[in-house]
């Protein structure tokens, strides 16, 4: 591969300010869809050239671990694991090859990057306020990007995030739009308490979709089919990181995370 389709690593700083300016930019003009509950849809959210560079620099199935919580249930007989997942932090990506890791670590500051953040608490201000009142502006939230690869078999039962977390967004990274139908599920909640289906996001090039977490932002996956051999996509969780206990949990998940990150390359 011409390792010239990269940026490299002199001229990152550059490239990730004019990246964090694009993105900052497709949330501004994100389409804001009250129902069934207050959430944005993307379209184009990295420039063309950048996305195409993400598709190229794709880590190795080797350099993922699995994901916890929900996922593991999800797990195949044979224990593999359907969901897997690289976060985008230096200090988890330093092990990529020079070329994929000034990509990724590129893609992971613009994504922590604090006109981001301001970007999505403006944008989804109606769900923000709804849950934190008046000062939502004021209620800190800790970035955590993570690239995700889920296989055949892979799927989520209608669920609300915990309230550890503030903002969900999830960017799709497929390679082109030949499996549209394998997106998130958004649910109606009606007053009997059943949770229709009531709009799918459209798994899309360089596409997804953002909610400020709330008691009503019910959402799901079907079982990915086995038309698709990777779907790839990118979780940026905003949690919410006011008073002692929230930052310290969060500093302290990164922190345990990256031990057993090193621990599992090292066994």
């Amino acid at each position: 591969m011409d390792q010239t389709t990269y940026p490299s690593i002199g001229d990152r700083a550059a490239a990730t300010a004019a990246l964090i300016a694009h993105v900052v930019n497709s949330v501004d003009q994100a389409r804001a869809v009250a129902a069934p509950f207050f959430h944005l849809e993307f379209d184009r959210v990295f420039p063309d050239a950048v996305y195409d560079t993400m598709l190229l620099a794709m880590p190795e199935s080797s350099d993922y671990r699995p994901m916890h919580g929900r996922s593991r249930s999800n797990d195949l007989a044979d224990g593999t694991h359907t969901r897997v997942k690289i976060d985008l932090f230096p200090e988890y990506i330093r092990h990529l090859p020079a070329p994929k890791l000034a990509v990724w670590r590129m893609v992971g500051d613009a994504l922590c990057s604090e006109p981001l953040k301001n970007a999505f608490r403006r944008k989804l201000e109606p769900g923000l306020r709804k849950r934190f009142g008046e000062d939502f502006a004021a209620v800190g939230m800790y970035p955590i990007p993570i690239l995700t690869r889920d296989i055949p078999g892979y799927r989520i039962a209608p669920h609300t995030d915990t309230h550890w977390k503030g903002i969900t967004v999830q960017f799709y990274l497929p390679a082109d739009d030949a499996n549209t139908d394998i997106g998130t599920i958004m649910h109606e909640v009606r007053p009997d308490g059943s949770k229709p289906k009531a709009a799918k996001m459209r798994f899309g090039r360089n596409s997804g979709y953002a909610f400020a977490v709330g008691d009503d932002t019910w959402h799901s996956a079907d079982p990915v089919h086995d038309r698709v051999r990777t779907r790839d996509s990118i979780l940026l969780t905003y949690f919410v990181d006011a008073g002692p206990l929230r930052v310290l949990r969060n500093r302290g998940k990164r922190l345990g995370n990256f031990v057993l990150n090193e621990i599992r390359r090292r066994i």
